[in-house]
């Protein structure tokens, strides 16, 4: 029982020292989201997008590259989900 102190600190430590994730999501062909094609497009943490899907006609339908004040550019879209029964 000595060693969960040290050891639990070990591990807390090497968390906090750890680099921050970053993830990139690449589409690949055939995509497509609330009928919009999204084939061949990347996202990363300098390009990013926020997808707002509704089930009735949104009031600002389609997309829209933003800037986010932070030096990057956000792709917005607000899509129509469509039911594939």
């Amino acid at each position: 029982m000595r060693f969960v102190g040290p050891t639990l600190s070990i591990i807390i430590l090497s968390l906090a020292l750890a680099p921050p994730a970053q993830a990139e999501v690449r589409f690949g062909r055939g995509v497509h989201i609330g009928g919009h094609d999204f084939s061949h497009q990347t996202f990363t943490r300098k390009r990013r997008a926020v997808i707002h899907l509704y089930d009735r006609t949104p009031p600002r339908s389609g997309c829209a590259w933003r800037a986010d004040g932070r030096g990057s550019r956000v792709k917005v879209c607000h899509l129509r989900r469509i039911d594939r029964r």
